[in-house]
């Protein structure tokens, strides 16, 4: 994947410089995912409530729908600390271990991309998950023997993308589990206008709904295309973000009106022009456009598939009449509907 892509949802260095500081810090602040917003605070008063910590959390969706936002507005709202962490960065059990061993009662641990934590390292949740406890070997040999060290009551947050590669043991061990979908243009809008408030940006409703309209769904990506109309506005313009200046810059970025850039533009088009509209192997295609079959997987086709421009199929994937005249090419073929 091209590491400049603009619609690039994982974060990225240019990320750092401002999600911190336009991220909601209270539930009632939170825009978007309504449902998770009502029942987790229904879990977060009944908590407080009991004086106990909450119940271990898992979140999956695709990347920069609000995951790490969350669960610092979880700790936030249950008045604890949170300690951020992800699967990569723990190789070690002992690593795990002292993580675990370093926080406090009702502390909030939040691990992103658990879905790689390694088979050694997420053993030693199991027992911290379940019983608040760890065990450790001492010594080598005939002469080790495990010792079981007491933690403090803690809550694990979990986010992933990929939450069909997480063991069931893992999974069995979450007391919730929630899915973040994509946001509508209306609750992008307000989150854009939000942001802009704090960016201290002018910015008029309809320029906010025409940045919605190419965010994907996705307030990190919502973000960044504000910070880039930005600049833009006050280069060519007069600072002020309207729909006339917010269509010139995203199209001047070559992103469309539907959000999609080149890459997702490409991959349509090779699967038109290729394979004749599909069906086409997950595999084949990437190879044709020379991606990673999980980079597509992951941060292209979901986006193409909310938008009914393209089908995954028993025998591969499928581009829609959608796709077709967005692209304004002729339709020829019929579409298959059959869902994997």
């Amino acid at each position: 994947m091209d590491k400049r892509r603009m619609i690039e949802t994982n974060y990225t260095e240019e990320d750092r410089g401002i999600e911190g500081s336009l991220r909601p810090r209270l539930m009632a602040d939170y825009v978007g995912q309504a449902k998770i917003k009502d029942r987790l605070g229904i879990s977060i008063a009944a908590a407080k409530a009991r004086k106990e910590p909450l119940d271990h959390i898992l979140f999956y969706g695709p990347p920069g729908l609000g995951k790490t936002t969350l669960s610092g507005i979880i700790a936030n709202e249950m008045g604890v600390n949170i300690k951020i962490t992800s699967g990569p960065a723990i190789e070690k059990p002992g690593e795990m271990a002292a993580i675990l061993n370093g926080l406090k009662e009702g502390d909030i641990l939040f691990v992103d991309e658990i879905h790689r934590l390694n088979k050694q390292v997420e053993e030693v949740l199991y027992p911290a998950m379940e019983d608040y406890a760890i065990d450790i070997l001492i010594g080598k040999g005939a002469a080790a023997k495990s010792i079981r060290l007491d933690l403090p009551r803690f809550t694990l947050v979990g986010a992933t993308t990929r939450a069909g590669l997480l063991s069931a043991p893992l999974r069995d061990r979450f007391g919730e589990i929630h899915r973040l979908e994509f946001y509508t243009q209306e609750e992008l809008k307000q989150i854009i206008l939000r942001s802009a408030d704090k960016l201290k940006v002018e910015t008029d409703p309809e320029g906010a709904m025409e940045m919605a309209r190419r965010s994907r769904g996705t307030p990190r990506l919502a973000n960044r295309i504000l910070k880039r109309v930005r600049d833009f506005a006050q280069v060519r313009y007069d600072g002020i973000i309207t729909k006339e200046v917010a269509d010139t810059a995203l199209n001047l970025m070559d992103v469309d009106r539907m959000g999609l850039d080149r890459v997702d533009r490409g991959l349509l088009l090779t699967l038109i022009r290729n394979f004749d509209g599909g069906p086409a192997g997950l595999e084949t295609l990437a190879a044709s456009i020379g991606e990673d079959p999980g980079t597509l997987e992951d941060l292209v086709e979901p986006y193409l598939l909310q938008n009914g421009l393209l089908q995954r199929t028993p025998r591969g994937r499928v581009a829609t009449r959608a796709a077709y005249a967005h692209l304004g090419l002729a339709y020829a073929g019929a579409e298959v509907s059959e869902e994997l």
